[in-house]
């Protein structure tokens, strides 16, 4: 059997081999000109529109790869220099490459089918062209992303994956992803880089959003939109080209709180009781209103010493903080009077009579502080319950999880004040959540990571105690517009598109418009006729689109399997950097922070009214700054924030990246109409450019908004840092940078990269084995801060890519007879395609598993 062949296993599962780049390109020239030749002979066994459309399909795919080839292969080459450490290969670069290469194995799978089938009866010509084509599109894109990756390799500094500048190449990259069409990544083509567990739920989540888009505005109540869009999601399910077509729309056009709207309908009180009765049973879920009072936490250096913790008050004033306690076993304090006074209406499972029966365990010396994603905008600690209260039953810990106040009615840094504000008073009143005080960890996913890290930079800058252990999943660590690879992925995350994003974080730094365009308002009677009727429409409209796909496409295509490459070996460990002990420039004697609520300087009358609450609640100090006053200032020296971590360039290295890097265009760029592709290519077009409004204000590199941008002394002192990163995340690269920043300064990091699943997969948790081993990766991780753990110096592997490797080995010595036994093509789903790969940026890719200081240190502006 030839390296190009593409290999049917008839196992359950499909069985690693070594994946050849150039195999991968030989086996799709070979089944495209097959097939082109095959449909441009005048058979009659097709229509001659649609087998031109197939051959016109082959015809450009070839093109695409044949340009492509020589740039996967020089990437490959050189993007190791780009890992973490070798034990971690996850950077951009990576990502770009392998998700072309899973494209690539797309389109040949899809090939060999119509090989396969093209002469039979059943065999459907025009559903089969709609799928070449949509990957074609696919591929086309593909090609334009990896054109700006060489561009970011030119004008970047070596080891550095973010152009360092708002201006020239992040602005390019704005202009042309505004421009780009993006359809054909949320049609057909929907979810193809992730593994096949997850494809179905994207799916979903795709079809439910244009629904729901179609329908917001429209119905003057909330029954109205979830019922019209019932009705009306049927035609986007078997109508993937206008799925993608109307997904486009929406991320490109609609705002903020569009996505606050659809983010929270977990939040609904049927979806989140269907959630509580799947999820794992607690006897503590109370939602908690902790009054804004000051308190006192005494001095980490000198415990004599005290610091005064006033409330947060920026923006929206003197308010509670929300909260919620989440324990699996009662324990002693938990059930309180000074603690139920607080409860929310909400309430909890726990009544007074139960909790008099219930027997109280004793506190537990692990508290484990949570800060929920959601872009900032969105979402509460409701929608994290499910793998929350798993958490808490398989560390045996109570979880305070924490619902800050959500922008942008409510900016930067009111989140982080009342983050802040939350582990304060829980090191404060460890007794009332039933811990002794022992050991506490801080966790949070997407704007929860960053917050995790934000809350640990202010608690050393306030001389606090410092966490124990900070787990940071899938962080936000640069807010602001600067270029990257993984970035480039944004093009076609369904959970994550860059204009989504940019608008989330417009939001938080407080440029988005606060109140939503009001909708018309109309009595209740034409409210109820507005509703049936356009019901009764979109049912008519629903049904008739549904029986004309189902007569011209029949059942849908049952291929499932995973084409993508398999999962990279993800390796981690905490390197041998020993803890420098906290060092704090504080005055003698009883000392009180700064407040937050003077943190305020952007908004003007909310910071004078907070000024009038709190003056009599603390005093101000010289060596506290404002927080939204840390900046990066143009005359920051480059030892202050280490993105330059190669300081000497080897010059073979240097070598390496020219032949891959490639210049601009033409030269000089014209200002009018700039260039970015090389003559004779141009990406797809959309009919409409998306609203890229992002704003260049310099609270974006505030270093509590974005602590990458972080200097030295802000960083050193933390606490250990574990990151678990997405290989596919258009945010990796923050990962991977910051733990880079940590790694340069001697502080203890960790960095997991999983693969093969999205950004935001711990929400996805209960839906797929993929998605539950990942989160308990997460899990691992904070077992290991509360127990002290000392990871080997070589990192460890996730379960699953031990189990792969395992098979690899195993399956290289059994190759001869695999391939022997495995002759016959095309009749199955699953398959590989064989060959080698050595030499420098070679890498073995397994297949899926079986189903089974203080602030005066700071940068002033």
């Amino acid at each position: 059997m030839r390296q190009s062949e593409v290999i049917h296993l008839s196992l359950t599962y499909l069985i690693p081999l070594v994946m050849d780049t150039k195999a991968v390109f030989t086996a799709l020239y070979d089944v495209c000109e097959e097939n082109a030749a095959f449909f441009s002979g005048g058979t009659k066994a097709q229509a001659g529109d649609t087998s031109q459309r197939l051959v016109d399909s082959m015809t450009t795919i070839q093109e695409h790869a044949r340009s492509l080839e020589p740039v996967i292969t020089g990437f490959a080459a050189i993007y190791h220099h780009f890992d973490f450490d070798p034990h971690v290969p996850a950077n951009g670069y990576r990502s770009l490459v392998k998700v072309v290469r899973c494209c690539l194995l797309h389109i040949i799978h899809k090939g060999r089918y119509i090989t396969s089938n093209r002469r039979s009866i059943f065999f459907r010509a025009s559903h089969n062209a709609a799928e070449m084509e949509a990957y074609c599109s696919a591929l086309c894109q593909l090609r334009a992303l990896l054109y700006l990756a060489q561009r970011l390799l030119h004008d970047n500094s070596h080891g550095n994956l973010f152009f360092q500048e708002e201006s020239g190449l992040s602005q390019s990259f704005l202009r042309e992803y505004a421009s780009m069409h993006k359809g054909c990544f949320y049609g057909r083509c929907v979810g193809f880089q992730f593994t096949p567990a997850i494809r179905p739920c994207l799916q979903s989540i795709t079809i439910g959003l244009v629904a729901f888009g179609e329908n917001y505005k429209k119905h003057q109540s909330g029954i109205g939109v979830a019922a019209s869009s019932f009705f009306t999601s049927g035609k986007y399910a078997i109508d993937p080209e206008l799925r993608g077509q109307e997904y486009e729309r929406i991320t490109q056009n609609l705002d903020v709180h569009f996505w606050k709207a659809f983010w929270n309908i977990t939040e609904t009180q049927i979806l989140s009781s269907l959630v509580s009765m799947t999820a794992t049973q607690v006897k503590v879920n109370r939602a908690l209103s902790v009054p804004p009072e000051p308190f006192d936490l005494p001095l980490a250096a000198d415990p004599t010493r005290m610091v005064t913790v006033s409330p947060p008050s920026s923006h929206v004033g003197l308010g509670p903080v929300q909260m919620r306690l989440i324990s699996h076993e009662l324990r002693e304090g938990q059930d309180g009077e000074k603690l139920m006074a607080m409860c929310r209406s909400e309430g909890g499972p726990i009544s007074l009579s139960l909790s008099l029966k219930t027997k109280r365990s004793p506190p537990s010396p692990w508290l484990l502080v949570h800060f929920h994603g959601g872009g900032f905008v969105a979402q509460t600690s409701k929608s994290h319950e499910p793998y929350l209260r798993s958490w808490s039953q398989e560390l045996n810990a109570p979880i305070l999880s924490v619902d800050y106040s959500l922008a942008p009615e409510a900016p930067f840094p009111r989140a982080l004040e009342e983050c802040f504000y939350a582990y304060c008073w829980a090191i404060k009143n460890h007794n009332l959540l039933g811990w002794t005080g022992e050991r506490v960890c801080l966790a949070g996913d997407s704007a929860g990571g960053n917050l995790c890290l934000t809350v640990s930079m202010r608690a050393a800058s306030h001389g606090i105690r410092m966490p124990d252990g900070v787990v940071a999943v899938y962080p936000a660590t640069l807010l602001t517009v600067y270029a990257s690879p993984s970035r480039l992925l944004s093009l076609m995350d369904p959970l994550l598109p860059l204009s989504v994003l940019s608008r989330c974080l417009s939001a938080y730094a407080g440029t988005e418009p606060q109140v939503e365009k009001q909708v018309e308002k109309v009595n209740t009677l034409s409210m109820v006729r507005r509703d049936t009727a356009l019901l009764l429409r979109d049912f008519k409209q629903g049904a008739s689109n549904w029986i004309h796909s189902l007569l011209d496409r029949g059942s849908a295509d049952s291929v499932r399997q995973s084409v993508s490459e398999a999962m990279l070996t993800s390796q981690h460990a905490d390197p041998t950097v020993p803890t420098e002990p906290f060092k704090y420039s504080l005055e003698k004697g009883y000392l009180r922070s700064q407040t937050c609520q003077n943190l305020d300087t952007h908004t003007n009358n909310d910071r004078s009214e907070a000024k009038k609450t709190s003056n009599h609640l603390s005093a101000t100090t010289a060596n506290h700054s404002s927080i939204l006053d840390i900046t990066l200032t143009p005359e920051s020296k480059p030892e202050d924030v280490s993105f330059y971590l190669s300081k000497e360039v080897d010059p073979s290295v240097s070598e390496s990246f020219s032949s891959v890097a490639i210049p601009p265009p033409g030269g000089e760029e014209d200002s009018e109409s700039p260039r970015e592709f090389p003559e004779g290519f141009e990406p797809l077009r959309s009919e409409q450019l998306a609203e890229m409004i992002v704003e260049s204000s310099p609270i974006f590199r505030n270093p509590y908004m974005s602590p990458l941008l972080a200097p030295d002394s802000m960083l050193k002192g933390l606490p250990p840092i574990h990151i678990v990163a997405c290989h596919l995340d258009p945010m990796l690269d923050d990962s991977v940078m910051f733990a880079k920043r940590l790694q340069n300064v001697g502080q203890p990091v960790t960095l997991c990269v999983v693969d093969d699943l999205p950004h935001g997969f711990l929400s996805l948790s209960q839906l797929s084995r993929e998605t539950r081993e990942a989160a308990n990766i997460c899990m691992e991780r904070i077992k290991d801060v509360f127990t002290m753990k000392d990871l080997p110096p070589e990192m460890r592997k996730h379960r699953k890519l031990e189990r792969t490797n395992q098979r690899l080995s195993a399956n290289k010595r059994d190759h001869t007879q695999l391939s022997q036994a495995m002759a016959q093509e095309g009749e199955g789903e699953g398959f590989v395609v064989g060959g080698g790969a050595s030499g420098i940026g070679g890498e073995e890719l397994a297949g899926f598993s079986p189903p089974t200081k203080s602030d005066a240190e700071m940068i002033q502006v």
